[in-house]
């Protein structure tokens, strides 16, 4: 969930001036809050309760926050407003509420890593094999394909000539 997928500002002077958090709507009928500025967490708290407030009555769902990690201060305020961890990046930390009553239809972070297995075969139809110096394999004696984990945004099959280099120094 980002901010900038199909949203639309709500108006930012109108809540400045209501003491509700500045928000965008998503295209779900929730909002999504980036915290910019420093802020009181006693302060944020009683921002925050009144945004929650005023979300509910317009008969928002989901509520997404995302804190930079320079306002760590704000947690507390908002896991004790309901709100839940969605995922962490270096930078920041997302928070999600649901509002309606009964179960969320927020969706979940991903939560798995892409990897890939090399078949290498010669001209002589020789497999290149390996065995792990790290890893729980190690020591096992069990002789495997090259493997290893793709990297954000490297193409499968660049992923797996770098693995098979990184391995065994061999070019394919």
């Amino acid at each position: 969930m980002s901010a900038s997928e199909t949203s639309t500002p709500m108006n930012v002077n109108e809540n400045e001036e209501q003491g509700l958090l500045d928000a965008i709507n998503d295209r779900y009928g929730g909002v999504i809050v980036e915290v910019t500025q420093p802020m009181d967490s006693a302060l944020f708290a009683s921002v925050l309760s009144a945004s929650m407030a005023q979300w509910r009555q317009q008969g928002k769902r989901g509520v997404w926050i995302k804190l930079p990690i320079q306002h760590v201060n704000l947690v507390e305020a908002a896991v004790k407003e309901g709100f839940w961890y969605h995922h962490a990046e270096p930078n920041y930390l997302m928070l999600v509420h649901w509002l309606p009553q009964g179960a969320h239809t927020l969706p979940a972070n991903a939560s798995h890593r892409v990897g890939i297995g090399a078949f290498v075969m010669n001209k002589n139809r020789e497999v290149l094999v390996v065995q792990e110096n790290i890893g729980r394999l190690r020591g096992t004696g069990v002789w495997k394909f090259p493997t290893g984990v793709v990297n954000e945004g490297e193409d499968l099959c660049a992923a797996a000539v770098r693995e098979v280099k990184e391995e065994t120094a061999v070019s394919v």
